[in-house]
C-alpha cells in the first residue's frame, strides 16, 4: 500500500477526533470542513470528484486525470473516515480477490 495514503488516513481519524474535541478546526481545516458537513456532502462531493475523474479520463490531458484521480481517492478516504471503515479493509478485499478473473469473481457474489 503506498505510504501516502497511509498517512492521509492517519490524517484524516486525527482531524476527526480533533473536530469532535473542538468544531472550530472547520475554519482552518479542508479535512475537518469537509468532515463537519457531514455524511451526505462528503458522498456528494465524493461524487463530483468521480464525474470529475471521468470527464478528464475522457475529454483531458493526462495531467488533469493524474490531478482528479488523487481528489477522487483522497474524497473516497474522507468518506470511509467519515463511516469509520478502514482503508486496509478495502484493500484485504482487493487482495482476496488477486489473481481472481473479474468474470469468476463477479459470479461468486451475492445477488
Amino acid at each position: 500500500m503506498s505510504e501516502i495514503l497511509v498517512r492521509l488516513e492517519r490524517l484524516i481519524v486525527e482531524r476527526k477526533a480533533a473536530l469532535a474535541a473542538d468544531p472550530a478546526l472547520a475554519e482552518t481545516s479542508y479535512v475537518a470542513r469537509q468532515l463537519a458537513k457531514g455524511r451526505l456532502r462528503i458522498a456528494r462531493k465524493l461524487g463530483e470528484e468521480a464525474t470529475e475523474t471521468v470527464i478528464a479520463a475522457l475529454a483531458e490531458p493526462d495531467d488533469a486525470l493524474v490531478g482528479e484521480a488523487a481528489d477522487l481517492l483522497f474524497h473516497l478516504l474522507l468518506l470511509l473516515a467519515d463511516r469509520e471503515i478502514a482503508l486496509a479493509e478495502v484493500l484485504a478485499i482487493l487482495e482476496r480477490r488477486e489473481g481472481i478473473s473479474g468474470i469468476e469473481e463477479r459470479k461468486g457474489r451475492a445477488p
